[in-house]
């Protein structure tokens, strides 16, 4: 499998230069390694390294038909596309699909400018869509993925054709005092192994992250082996998520710890002019995974609304 690996950034922890980084050679080796694991576990697909006004995005094309406008993914923080192993089969059975790793984020994106803003995550996300070839396409994203998707359909809503928004993180609410903690578990230089793989397991409601390897290896080779330099996403306004003048189907798992799941959906509900909003009271932040048939069924047919109006 070519990866067409780019070269990226490698940096110390406490470099000031604004750029997310690999933390040494060998981090990025360790990573590396985990990634191309997750990789081998996708169907087929094209790669494209897509240069923007931030950096080079790297972003996967699998085919499936061609009954519509295309699905890009976006994953959450520190995953990058393989985390959306389980997903990808059933979603193919509807639409060709894209996956992309976030610039400034772990993964085979590789930020050359600094991010300041949420105007700039929009800009890049947006030129990267472009940059496709994409006139339209329906955008994913889970926890992280989802606020990225929904601040660029705020900022740069012209190639949007749809949001789909799995436990997205400051977006209906802002994330708990625990959610906090526990970042700083995943993200600390230093914190063993066992100690990740314990807060990965809370965060998706205590499953057994054997069942989960491949995505729990990648989540946190990417905490240990990256060092973030983007800014802290804001929390939407009642004013931007009232002018969200696109389709949003919401899915807010009703065991998450990362947000508030009866205040998120209660304020999805009033807030969102187009909005479907729906709490799947059995499912932790680790959605995606969890329900990957029924998740593929719902957008299938969501999508399929939205581009019968078109």
């Amino acid at each position: 499998m070519d990866l067409r690996v780019p070269r990226v950034n490698i940096a110390g922890r406490w470099d000031r230069s604004g750029l997310g980084a690999f933390a040494s050679e060998a981090a990025f080796e360790h990573f590396l390694a985990t990634y191309r694991a997750g990789m081998a576990t996708l169907p087929p697909f094209e790669l494209f390294d897509v240069p923007t006004t931030f950096g080079t995005v790297r972003a996967y094309r699998f085919a499936g038909p061609d009954t519509g406008a295309p699905v890009v993914l976006l994953p959450g923080r520190n995953a990058s596309t393989p985390m959306y192993r389980t997903n990808l089969g059933p979603l193919l059975e509807h639409r060709t699909v894209y996956g992309i790793d976030l610039l400034g984020e772990a993964g085979l994106s590789v930020q050359h400018k600094v991010i300041q803003s949420g105007s700039d995550q929009a800009h890049w996300l947006d030129e990267a869509l472009i940059g496709l070839g994409l006139g339209k396409a329906h955008l994913l994203g889970v926890s992280m993925g989802g606020w990225t998707a929904t601040n660029c359909a705020v900022q740069r809503p012209g190639r949007i054709a749809s949001l789909t928004l799995l436990d997205p993180v400051f977006t209906f609410t802002g994330v708990t005092a625990k959610a906090i903690l526990a970042s700083v578990a995943l993200l600390a230089p230093g914190v063993p192994e066992r100690w990740r793989l314990r807060v990965l397991s809370w965060i998706s409601g205590g499953a057994d992250m054997d069942a989960a390897a491949i995505e729990a290896a990648l989540i946190s080779a990417g905490s240990r082996d990256f060092t973030l330099r983007t800014p802290t996403p804001k929390l939407f306004t009642d004013e931007r998520l009232r002018g969200l003048d696109v389709p949003v189907l919401a899915l807010i798992a009703g065991r998450s710890v990362m947000l508030h799941p009866q205040r998120a959906e209660a304020r999805a509900r009033a807030l969102l002019p187009r909005g479907q909003v729906e709490l799947w009271s059995a499912a932790s932040h680790a959605i995606n995974g969890e329900y990957p048939d029924e998740i593929a069924e719902r957008t299938g047919r969501f999508w399929g609304e939205v581009d019968s109006r078109e």
